[in-house]
């Protein structure tokens, strides 16, 4: 299989003070970046644009790099910034007409001003791989992207310790649970639009559709298999055989995980409220489930949401579903 060829252009004025403010004055490394492109392909260009002038600690480092460094001076009445903006786009697009084997694009910033160069690029069936420091990066920006890396997500870069908004725990004890349910709920997508076996690699790929910063290092696995072996192993998924070495097919237990206990909650819930109100409607179930359940979620079997549920439930025989145009709801009774 023929290499990935990567063309990289770097605002390294963004990237650098991005570092600088944000990671508690750590200063830029370029590496990391060097060597996560390395696990996705042959870096064939290295383009970092800036006034040198302002980084003349960095000229060096960036030059053993094999950097071409971009001098971009400013301008009395002129806006540096802009001007590096422009050349770096127009060399962007130049490169994409010229070097047509050039399949991914490497933009580094966070700035929202690359938008548009990123659409381009992905016009032009390109892969483009977005790479920002996290508190600098634009909301715009990285859903643009195939996919996004924050820099101070990436091995071997270690920030200064600065103080966190929240802390630690309140992110670790939802992490899991979301990660779960955004796995189950692609897969079932992926089931339900391909009709076929779904592979760890177009799982992956969905998820990265999703969500370009997705990174299963996040949630401290050092690779996607590790991270669908875990949740093998918890009876959220199967794994199987695929046509390729390491990549395996992803499925759907074919029994247990808990959705039959999920489902028999659904079951006895509906039949303890009709005991003492026949009117049972959809709206306002779920949170019912809850008060038996408190972790209770759909997702983590896969299921869109909780209508989807419902009729998984009803097609087992486990209540009835119908609709009611008067109430403007689902009515549901049991089975």
């Amino acid at each position: 299989m023929e290499e990935e060829r990567i063309a990289l252009f770097i605002d390294y004025e963004n990237l650098a003070i991005g570092a600088r403010e944000a990671l508690n004055g750590m200063a830029f490394d370029f590496e990391p970046i060097a060597n996560a492109l390395a696990e996705r392909g042959r870096v064939i260009a290295r383009k970092a644009y800036a006034d040198w002038t302002m980084f003349d600690d960095a000229r060096q480092s960036m030059t053993r790099s094999h950097v071409e460094l971009i001098e971009i001076p400013q301008r009395m009445g002129a806006s540096r910034k802009n001007a590096a903006d422009i050349k770096m786009v127009v060399d962007a697009i130049e490169m994409a007409f010229e070097r047509g084997y050039v399949g991914t694009f490497v933009i580094c910033t966070g700035d929202s001003d690359f938008t548009p160069l990123v659409h381009k690029l992905r016009e032009l069936n390109k892969k483009v791989i977005g790479v920002g420091v996290k508190a600098s990066t634009s909301n715009l920006l990285p859903p643009a992207c195939d996919e996004f890396l924050f820099y101070e997500n990436l091995e071997g870069v270690e920030p200064r310790r600065v103080k966190d908004s929240q802390p630690a725990s309140d992110g670790d004890s939802s992490a899991p649970a979301q990660l779960e349910s955004l796995i189950t709920t692609t897969l079932a997508g992926l089931s339900r639009s391909g009709g076929g076996e779904v592979l760890a690699s177009s799982l992956k790929r969905a998820l990265l559709r999703k969500d370009s910063t997705f990174s299963e290092a996040d949630h401290g696995y050092r690779a996607f298999g590790e991270l669908l072996r875990d949740l093998e192993s918890q009876g959220v998924i199967e794994l199987s055989e695929g046509p390729g070495r390491g990549d395996p097919v992803v499925q759907f237990p074919s029994s247990g995980s808990g959705e039959e206990e999920a489902f028999a909650l659904l079951g006895k819930v509906v039949q303890d409220l009709s005991k003492g109100n026949g009117n049972i409607v959809l709206s306002g179930l779920k949170n019912q489930l809850r008060k038996v359940d408190p972790d209770f979620s759909e997702k983590k079997f896969g299921y869109g949401g909780f209508l989807q549920f419902c009729k998984g439930a009803a097609r087992r025989g486990l209540i009835e579903l119908d609709w009611d145009d008067s109430a403007e709801d689902y009515r549901v009774s049991p089975a």
